[in-house]
């Protein structure tokens, strides 16, 4: 029986919870991009029709070949271009993460979407199905050997602006193409687990607050290089507030 969250342990002992998404939501998402790849592979098709001249078993090898590889291709390449969703998973507020809940890789993209043909067999996702219901991650095949799995995007809500920055000016405020760089390159979940972070500081040895906001900020350095000025004066604990209350304080004015 699947559990309801994936939980993350960070190596400071601290546990964060990330919701796993449920079979029917990850069935509907996967019917979405079935149309899709269906759409596709008929518009190939119907542009390759002239090869059937060459016989019609050969034309049925080369649309089976080309099904596979649009197959394979848009749902590597949806996944790693909209950090780990496709349409149908977008439209379902769904997102592949790795099982530890960091960003994906290229290379676990490319083997979850492969072995997805394995899942799928004999039809309708019976393979995957089976094999989700009795992981307690949900995980199918593929994303058992990719080390992914399957989660519900949490719903956002508006963090305390003043419980971030405790009142303190935010120094890297004022630029503002290099907040725009690190809100368009920032994991979604590193960014709410780093929010959970400052929320939950309390519960922190302060060895293990200085250890798990300097991964942090180390993280979050690595986005954007502002200013020495800006950030030199900066322990890394107020960095990661400064940096997670520019991210979830402009998330909050889009949604307003």
């Amino acid at each position: 029986m699947n559990a309801a969250v994936v939980k993350i342990r960070t190596p400071e002992g601290v546990v964060f919870s990330l919701p796993l998404a449920g079979l029917f939501h990850r069935m509907l998402a996967f019917l979405i991009d079935l149309g899709i790849i269906a759409a596709a592979g008929y518009f190939v098709q119907q542009g390759l029709s002239f090869l059937a001249v060459f016989g019609e078993d050969a034309f049925e090898a080369v649309v089976v070949v080309l099904y596979f590889a649009i197959s394979v291709s848009y749902g590597a390449l949806a996944e790693w271009l909209w950090r780990g969703q496709t349409v149908g998973k977008r439209l379902l507020k769904l997102r592949v993460v790795d099982a530890s809940g960091l960003r994906l890789t290229p290379a676990q993209v490319a083997v979850r979407n492969v072995i997805r043909f394995i899942d799928f067999l004999p039809g309708l996702y019976f393979v995957g199905g089976v094999c989700c219901f009795f992981n307690t991650r949900g995980q199918r095949l593929g994303d058992l050997a990719a080390g992914t799995a399957v989660i519900r995007v949490p719903v956002l809500r508006e963090p305390d602006v003043n419980q971030l920055l405790r009142n303190k000016y935010n120094s890297l405020a004022p630029y503002r193409h290099l907040e725009a760089r690190v809100r368009q390159k920032a994991s979604p979940e590193i960014a709410w687990l780093a929010l959970e972070a400052i929320l939950r500081r309390d519960q922190l040895t302060p060895a293990a607050q200085l250890e798990l906001f300097h991964d942090f900020a180390t993280y979050f350095k690595s986005l954007a290089e502002f200013p020495p000025d800006a950030i030199e004066q900066l322990p890394d604990e107020q960095y990661v507030r400064n940096v997670v209350e520019l991210i979830f304080r402009r998330s909050a004015v889009s949604v307003s």
